[in-house]
């Protein structure tokens, strides 16, 4: 049986592989699905861990790492229950986890083992132990509570399944154990039901269960089913049933009958059982699963066979129900989660037709609402009807599958049934079981419902609707409201009929409800009509329904402007403005004119309404020049002043200064721009300089920055007003560094009389212009002067100031500044009164008033430059007296007493208060000597040098430069570029150090001769001093000196020096002479002193005498000497020798130089003797493991053991990397074994050929590095058992497995190679890696074998690496089953296609070509199938016909010349309605002369060039296709050709029928000629009616006359005739209801005319009045349109006779 046509559809959800699950785990312990929303795995490597799959995203498994027995997740929910055996003991701990909560919800540890537990309800755990059955509710903190012991027939057994029933008042328990000795493999099931109520258990043979509820025909209550499935072995028979049975029969209630069937296993399944049993509760089936795959599917009212399949080729071990599918799942050894569903388009028709049950495939078809049977169902209520069974026939109508009779032709059959006295009318039991099912529908709902209204039976309506039994539809709530509003209401609502809904609030007046209401219906309303209706009732009302329209999203549905003028005519200003202000808000440019006309309003009738508004600023679109003005008249001239934009009108308004408040107009003047500012404060003061100067100062203030200060100050200086100058520049003089600014608000203070101001400002102001302020105080003359004063004093006009009040006779004002303003300009005063010529009594007597304030250094240089110092005498002499000690008063006086000879000398060494320097200076060019005094007196170096060098007295210079004793004047006087050094140097050497006797003095000389590079002139003078026995003979620094002086200078000198000096530092001499390479004066001096280690470096580092150290060794016979000779020994590489000087210097500090030196020299017998000498000094880890390498070099193998034995700090891992190293594997593998490195000693023994230790080795050091090591060389070797053996440890490690392989391969080794993958396939940590270098190997050496290892474990290759290996080997069969593997389905396609010859199979391609992602493979495939295979080319497009373009694949085929070939597929896509697919298939009808289906695709199919097809058919010899192209004319519009084509085939009623639906008066009346013509009177009296609307009566008249054929015309005068009658009466109707109309319009006019207030005029135009005729009455008035003026109806025509005519007539 075709998959397609099964009753029972299988589909593959999900495969455990797919999301990572490995095959080991996939078993009955590991694997648990308690529901159709989970899969949980346990998995027990690589680590413990839970995996949960949510079926709804199976590709995202979650993973965590717990460890368990088993683990369980909830139904319903993301709940896990985890139980764990507690070690040691036969306990369990049970856990239960929320995992979307991270919490932990209850634990228990029981005291029994459980062998089985399970969720019987989302609730509640079953647990299974070995004797007794719990459960354990996860709510609350209960414990588990026994339910019942378990049966004998359970011992032993295996628990499957445990279940409940819905009521959980049904428990049932199945295990399974080994079958009858002498048939075991036939495994027995064995079942407990218990009884909660009674606390009753059965023990029954079973495999599977399950419960069920049903409810018997007669029962209103549901009946507990069990159903249980066995196979047993009776006297070598095996029986295999199906049992259902009630539980629980309910007293004096119709019960189930108990049911059985026979389960019919094929003879390859005997030992087949069944494990598992789920109930359908959506299609009441029961599906029997078995251990091998076989499904049974049995109805569960009649236990009838309905199908058998095999399911799954794996065992299956795990079911359960999938509920909101009527299915189940399934869970197979292959990890295949396998889904089974009804097949709803095949079952029904399966059942009636293949098992020709007519009954149960109706049945299913009512349970299920499932199609197929309506023909049976349709029959079966006939059949019950014409026996007037009409309970029965209601209830079969009730259930009819998909309501296939619950149509009006069923109503009225019921209703025509006569109803017999005393019975309940059929239709009301009808009713009646249609309501104990379900809901009615719409029609059902009207039909009842007039019923109940008919006997005012109100109630039941309400019962009903709030029972949701009736489908509320318009007509239902127009029968309502006859009776109740409210009630039609809501049914209205249900139905929604928004017109009617909104029509209903309208009339309760609840308007709010109607915006609501239409928002979430998405209606719109007449608002206007609504809104109106309201005002005349409520005005605020009103106002709250508009901004409610307002606020509707979309925008207000009424204009606003209409709403506002709605309210205007009836003077409702306030409510208008309110509504304005509301909606308004937003700001927004296209509400200009509605902001202009609310401001209009307010400012004509309410001003202070529209000021407040204007003050909100919430407007900004408005008419302003309009507004303005209205604002002028209103007397608001600040708001006119802001909404004016022209100066003239500004300068109206704003000279209203006495109506404007100050303040306001101050900030009006910040928006103007500068020009207007200015222009409007010069009208200001042009009309009242007096009373608006503070406004403008205070504008001024305000803005002037904007309007600039120089304007400002031009503005006030061009009207004169110093006033206002000054109150302006005053205000910001504080923030303000301009000059001008500063200096003309000095002017303006000046000129207005406030001194105090000017004298202010000059005093603390630091930025008017000092010269022009000073000039401009002098002119002015003012009577005070002190503004004067401060500028002069303060920007060094102090002459000037001097002079101007000198000759202005202000001599107090000379003398108060002097003496109180600023003393310290006092010289600066004296100096000008001087200039003056003033009297020297008032200079005399001003100095002295001032006295100690006045600054002695300024006025002497005053008096000085005058020459007018003697002025001074008294002054100084006086402050003396006072005991001053100021410089400058002493310098002056003693410049006067050398002026006066007056004994100079002592005043320049006793008088302590004099700079040096000055009076020094003063005195060079009067008397040199006397400069020098004094120069000497200050230590001023520089001068007396200067003057000394400049009158040559070098002596004087001498002594005191001996006497300074200061390096940096000895450094000046010594420096080459003096060009009077050498007179220096005579004077030093000559007098100045012979005179000295301070050994400082001597030192610090002989230090700057030593500093200038005088060696030769030092040399000199120190003989003179150390060798001529003077005071400083025997001086130790002296000695030194001059030996070193000699070194450097005069090297021939330093021995003698040596031999007669004693008291000299020899050391640091020894080291000076080593340095300036005297090396046996140096010697001599080391010698002298006993210094032997110097002495015997010397010999070695700078004589290179190794002889004369090593005599000069055993002379001193010391062990530091001996140490400094084995060094030089060893750099010279004098090895053994160096070696014997260490031992003899007993020196062990330079093992590491002696190590290394003897690995070069390869001295290792002489190293050994070393390193046992220093090995009793120190423990270090390189001597004892250099002294391990030396035996090992020696071949002192059995030394080496014994060394490493005794106790040693040896680098032992080192020592036996460096012999590996250097290839002393003897000695490396001994240190290696004793360290126990493993993995260093295998690769050691393979370097030893010992390869079988080696592989121990390695087996102990279990390392990947060291097993490739051992397996390479083993391989090399050609040693592959143990190769194999470490290549098994190495594969493991999905990082090493390709090297290995490479190594293998590279050396040719390829059949190895393969046994070891295969042997590493077995291991238990195989992994993808291993499979997948097999399948590689296997495509490159055994092709034959690729395959099956490819379909054996494609859930553990890596397949695109295997996909390169087998495109580059060419297997293209293998290829392309792994492309389809990995979904690379366009990979896959193109294979087949390049290489059919082995890759193609049909079916394998069809179901690549459905999922491939490039579409222009499907038209490749077009063309491979054409060429390859076109017998299957239909087949292929009929899978792809979703895919491909019709166009392109009938261009294809159209190219290729085999258009004909895929008619079957042109046809089954012709439903596409597909341009080139309808040309293609009326090609290939024309040419087979198949007129039916040409008409037939003409008709469904209008997408082709009809007329071009017309034109090719229209000379057909077949008539039918004639016809059919005057078929496509008449659709193309082509009347006349279509007309003439029927008229030349003499098809007349063709014609008729085209030229009526043509609309062409012509066409019509040409025919009625024709058939004149033609003398067929017949069709001239049925084209009449067939044109009737076409025809004019008078044209009909005349041919009917001329022609005598008034007979065959006059019924369609007849009828023409009453119609117009009825025309003019509708006419005159009409007329009458329109003049109504028109009163009543102007009745309505004249009373809202009369509501119209006095303001109208100032709005615009009123809309038309709302209300129009007929709707005062309310909703539904006005009037009905006249019908259309349409044709008469069609109407049959028989072939002879008059048509039927009215009844009228």
């Amino acid at each position: 049986m075709a998959a397609a046509n099964a009753p029972i559809t299988m589909k593959e959800a999900l495969t455990l592989p797919s999301v990572g699950i490995n095959p080991q785990f996939i078993t009955f312990t590991h694997v648990t699905m308690e529901s159709d929303k989970y899969i949980c795995v346990r998995e027990t490597s690589p680590q413990n861990s839970i995996v949960i799959i949510d079926m709804s995203m199976p590709m995202q498994p979650l993973r965590r790492p717990i460890t368990a027995d088993s683990a369980l997740m909830n139904p319903n929910s993301k709940i896990l229950a985890l139980k764990a055996g507690v070690q040691g003991t036969t306990q369990d701990h049970l856990q239960i986890f929320n995992i979307e909560m991270k919490a932990k919800l209850k634990s228990h540890l029981m005291p029994e083992q459980i062998v089985f537990w399970k969720w019987i309800t989302p609730k509640m755990l079953g647990l299974v132990t070995q004797t007794t059955v719990y459960h354990w509710s996860i709510e609350g903190e209960s414990e588990p509570v026994k339910v019942f012991e378990r049966t004998a027939n359970l011992a032993n057994n295996q628990i499957i399944n445990y279940r409940c029933d819905p009521s959980e008042k049904w428990l049932v328990l199945i295990g399974i154990a080994p079958g009858a000795p002498e048939r075991p493999q036939l495994v027995k099931g064995n079942l407990q039901l218990f009884s909660v109520d009674q606390q009753r258990s059965q023990a029954l043979e079973a495999h599977a269960a399950s419960f069920a509820q049903y409810k018997v025909p007669g029962n209103e209550n549901s009946s507990t089913l069990i159903s249980f499935a066995t196979k047993t072995l009776n006297a070598g028979q095996i029986t295999s049933k199906l049992h259902v049975i009630e539980l629980g029969a309910q007293p004096g209630k119709p019960s189930f009958t108990k049911k059985q069937a026979d389960l019919f296993f094929p003879p390859d399944f005997n030992d087949d059982f069944p494990v598992a049993m789920q109930m359908s509760h959506k299609y009441s089936l029961i599906y029997v699963i078995t251990k091998l795959g076989l499904l049974f599917v049995y109805d569960l009212e009649t236990a009838s066979a309905v199908y058998r399949n095999r399911i799954s080729p794996d065992p299956i071990f795990l079911t359960t129900e999938a509920s909101s599918v009527g299915g189940f799942y399934a869970v197979n050894r292959r990890g295949q989660v396998l889904l089974a569903t009804i097949n709803e388009q095949t079952i029904v028709p399966f059942v009636s037709g293949q098992l020709n049950n007519l009954e149960l495939a109706v049945n299913l078809a009512k349970r299920g609402n499932l199609p197929g049977a309506e023909n049976l169902v349709v029959q079966r209520f006939q059949e019950l009807f014409a026996q007037t069974k009409y309970k029965e026939a209601a209830e079969l109508a009730a259930e009819s599958p998909q309501g296939i009779l619950r149509t009006p032709d069923t109503v009225a059959k019921f209703q025509s049934v006569p109803v017999q006295a005393g019975q309940t009318p059929p239709l009301l039991q009808y009713f009646g079981t249609l309501l104990t099912r379900g809901k009615l529908n719409a029609f059902e709902s009207l039909e009842l419902s007039r019923l109940v209204v008919n006997q005012n039976k109100k109630n039941l309506l309400e019962n009903w609707l709030a029972e949701d039994k009736l489908e509320c539809s318009e007509e239902l709530g127009d029968l309502v409201k006859t009776v109740d509003n409210d009630l039609a209401l809501k049914i209205y609502i249900k139905a929604r009929a928004t017109p009617k809904v909104v029509a209903a609030f309208a009339e309760r007046r609840e308007f709010d409800k109607i915006l609501i209401y239409s928002k979430q219906v998405g209606y719109t309303p007449d608002y206007l009509f609504l809104l109106q209706t309201i005002l005349r009732a409520d005005p605020q009302g009103a106002v709250n329904f508009a901004l409610m329209m307002s606020q509707m999203e979309g925008g207000c549905p009424v204009d606003y402007n209409t709403i506002t003028d709605l309210f205007l005519q009836r003077n409702l200003i306030r409510e208008a403005t309110a509504f304005l202000l509301d909606v308004l808000k937003p700001n927004l440019p296209e509400h200009a004119f509605l902001q202009t006309k609310v401001l209009e309003i307010n400012l004509v009738t309410f001003p202070n309404v529209a000021d407040a508004i204007l003050a909100n600023g919430m407007f900004s679109h408005y008419d302003r020049p309009r507004i303005a003005q209205l604002c002028e008249k209103a007397g608001l001239y600040v708001r006119a002043l802001q909404h004016y934009s022209e100066l003239p009108d500004i300068k109206r308004v704003i000279v209203n200064t006495h109506a404007i408040e100050p303040q306001s107009l101050v900030e009006f003047f910040g928006t103007l721009s500068k020009e207007w500012a200015l222009e409007c404060m010069k009208d200001l003061l042009l009309v009242n300089l007096r009373g608006n100067l503070q406004i403008i100062v205070q504008v001024a203030k305000e803005y002037s920055e904007q309007l600039g200060v120089d304007q400002c100050m031009k503005l006030f200086e061009q009207f004169k007003s110093y006033e206002g100058l000054y109150f302006f520049l005053g205000s910001f003089l504080s923030s303000s560094e301009d000059p001008d600014i500063h200096f003309k608000y000095i002017e303006a203070a000046a000129k207005t009389g406030q001194i105090k101001e000017v004298e202010r400002v000059t005093r603390e102001s630091n930025f008017y212009d000092a010269e022009k302020t000073k000039n401009f105080l002098m002119e002015a003359k003012l009577p005070d002067a002190r503004p004067l004063i401060n500028v002069c004093d303060r920007f060094g006009f102090v002459p000037d100031l001097t002079h101007y009040l000198y000759t202005s006779n202000m001599l107090r004002y000379i003398e108060g500044y002097v003496q109180k303003v600023n003393p310290g300009n006092a010289p600066l005063v004296v100096g000008q009164l001087l200039d003056d010529e003033c009297p020297e009594d008032f200079i005399k007597g001003l100095i002295l008033s001032v006295r100690s304030l006045l600054p002695v250094e300024p006025l002497v240089e005053e008096c000085e430059k005058r020459n007018r110092l003697r002025l001074l005498t008294q002054f100084l002499e006086h402050l003396v007296s006072e005991g001053s000690q100021d410089v400058h008063v002493h310098n002056a006086l003693g410049k006067i007493i050398i002026d006066s000879g007056n004994n100079p000398e002592h005043f320049l060494t006793t008088n302590p208060y004099y700079d040096s320097r000055v009076v020094g200076k003063y005195c060079e060019k009067r008397d040199p000597t006397l400069a020098v005094v004094a120069y000497r007196r200050g230590q001023c170096d520089d001068e007396l040098i200067n003057v000394t060098n400049k009158n040559s007295l070098f002596k004087l210079q001498a002594r005191y430069v001996v006497e300074r004793m200061d390096e940096d004047l000895w450094g000046k006087v010594l420096d080459p570029e003096n060009e009077y050094r050498r007179q220096l140097i005579d004077q030093v050497v000559s007098t100045a150090l012979p005179e000295s006797k301070s050994p400082e003095q001597v030192s610090a000389a002989v230090k700057a001769f030593m500093t200038a590079d005088l060696p030769h002139e030092l040399i000199e003078l120190l003989e003179k001093i150390v060798l001529q026995n003077s005071a400083f003979s025997g001086n130790f620094n002296l000695q030194n000196l001059l030996i070193l002086t000699a070194i450097k200078a005069d090297p021939s000198r330093v021995m003698d020096y040596i031999n007669r000096l004693d008291n000299f530092d020899g050391p640091a001499v020894g080291e000076v002479a080593v340095e300036a390479q005297l090396y046996e004066e140096a010697f001599a001096i080391f010698k002298k002193f006993n210094l032997n280690v110097q002495a015997v470096n010397v010999l070695l580092d700078n004589i290179r005498s190794i002889d004369r150290a090593v005599e000069f060794a055993f002379r001193v016979e010391e062990d530091a000497v001996w140490s400094q000779v084995a060094k030089a020994q060893l750099r010279e590489g004098l090895v053994s020798d160096a070696i014997e000087s260490f031992i003899r210097a007993d020196d062990a500090t330079q093992f590491l130089d002696v190590i290394r030196a003897s690995e070069d020299a390869d001295v290792y017998h002489d190293l050994v003797k070393y390193l046992l000498m220093v090995r009793q000094k120190v423990r270090e880890p390189k001597v004892d493991s250099e002294l391990i390498y030396a035996y090992a070099k020696i071949d002192r193998l059995a030394d080496i053991e014994e060394f490493i034995l005794m106790p040693n700090v040896a680098n032992l891992q080192n020592v036996g990397d460096r012999l590996y190293d250097e290839a002393l594997y003897e000695a490396a593998k001994i240190i290696y074994a004793f360290i126990s490195n493993w993995a260093k000693l295998a690769v050691t023994l393979v370097k030893l050929k010992q390869f079988q230790g080696a592989v121990d080795a390695a087996r102990k050091a279990n390392s990947s590095k060291t097993w490739k090591e051992v397996c390479f060389a083993c391989v090399d070797a050609e040693e592959f058992r143990l190769a194999q053996i470490c290549g098994l440890n190495i594969i493991i490690q999905v990082d090493d497995l390709e090297e290995v392989s490479e190594y293998y391969q590279n050396r040719g080794c390829f059949n190895e190679l393969i046994s070891l993958m295969e042997s590493g396939l077995g291991l238990e940590r195989a992994h993808m890696g291993i499979f997948t270098e097999l399948g590689v190997l296997y495509a490159r050496y055994r092709p034959e074998k690729l395959m099956e290892h490819i379909k054996l474990f494609a859930n553990r290759l890596n397949i695109p690496k295997l996909i390169r290996a087998c495109d580059e080997q060419q297997h293209w069969k293998e290829l392309t089953y792994l492309y389809i593997q990995y979904d690379e389905f366009d990979n896959a396609a193109t294979t087949i296609m390049n290489h059919s010859p082995e890759a193609w199979d049909h079916m394998q391609f069809k179901d690549v070509a459905v999922k491939v992602a490039n579409v222009e493979l499907y038209y490749k495939a077009v063309h491979f199938y054409l060429k390859e295979h076109p017998d299957l080319i239909n087949d292929l497009l009929n899978v792809l016909a979703l895919r491909v373009d019709h166009t392109r694949v009938v261009d294809i085929m159209r190219k290729a010349g085999h258009l004909l070939l895929v008619k079957p597929y042109m046809v089954a896509v012709q439903s596409n309605n597909v341009s080139a697919v309808n040309e293609a298939l009326n090609e290939i009808y024309v040419e087979e002369e198949d007129y039916e289906r040409l008409r037939e695709s003409i008709d469904l199919h209008d997408s082709f060039d009809q007329i071009g097809l017309a034109q090719k058919i229209e000379k057909h010899e077949l008539l039918e296709m004639r016809r059919v192209a005057a078929y496509i004319y008449k659709k193309a519009g082509r009347w006349k050709q279509s007309i003439g084509l029927s008229k030349k085939d003499k098809l007349y009623k063709d014609a008729m029928e085209t030229a009526s639906q043509s609309g062409d008066r012509e066409l019509a009346e040409e025919l009625l000629v024709y058939f004149i013509e033609q003398g067929k009177k017949e069709c001239f009296a049925s084209c009449l009616f067939v044109c009737y609307d076409l025809i004019r009566p008078d044209i009909v008249l005349e041919l009917a006359w001329m022609n005598n054929m008034i007979d065959f015309a006059f019924p369609y005068l007849l009828q023409f005739i009453r119609e117009y009658t009825g025309k003019v009466d509708e006419l005159v109707k009409d007329k009458i209801e329109a003049q109504k109309e028109i009163k009543a319009k102007e009745q309505e006019d004249k009373e809202v005319i009369a509501q119209q207030n006095m303001y109208a005029q100032l709005l615009p135009l009123a809309l038309p009045a709302p209300p129009i005729p007929g709707m005062s009455g309310g909703m539904g008035g006005g009037y009905a349109p006249p019908p259309p003026m349409g044709g008469m109806p069609p109407m049959g025509m028989p072939p002879y006779g008059m048509p039927p005519m009215g009844s009228s007539y």
